[in-house]
């Protein structure tokens, strides 16, 4: 399962854009990586991890602003077209999951 961050933030003023830098660097460090600008995406093993960094998400979220949460599954992920121009290029791949036996 895939979790998507979406973000509209002001940075109109100083304390906006501390707002934004914090609010990146949240998501950076709680495991979201960079997809475009403004959209962030972390792979989680189970809905349970899932809805404990959705929590983490809510919990950093600044004073102002627009923030969406997606949350889509491995094979919609796969799906997902991307475009370089005319260039198309493959979509990154889930990680792969621990095996106990």
């Amino acid at each position: 399962m895939w979790t998507l961050v979406l973000f509209d933030l002001p940075t109109d003023t100083k304390e906006a854009r501390k707002d934004y830098t914090r609010f990146r660097k949240h998501l950076l460090k709680n495991g979201f990586t960079m997809m475009q600008y403004s959209v962030y995406m972390r792979h989680h093993a189970s809905t349970e991890n899932a809805a404990v960094h959705i929590k983490r998400v809510k919990n950093a979220l600044p004073y102002d602003g627009e923030v969406r949460v997606i949350q889509i599954t491995d094979k919609q992920f796969g799906k997902i077209q991307v475009f370089f121009g005319k260039r198309k290029k493959s979509v990154e791949q889930a990680p792969s999951q621990l095996e106990f036996f």
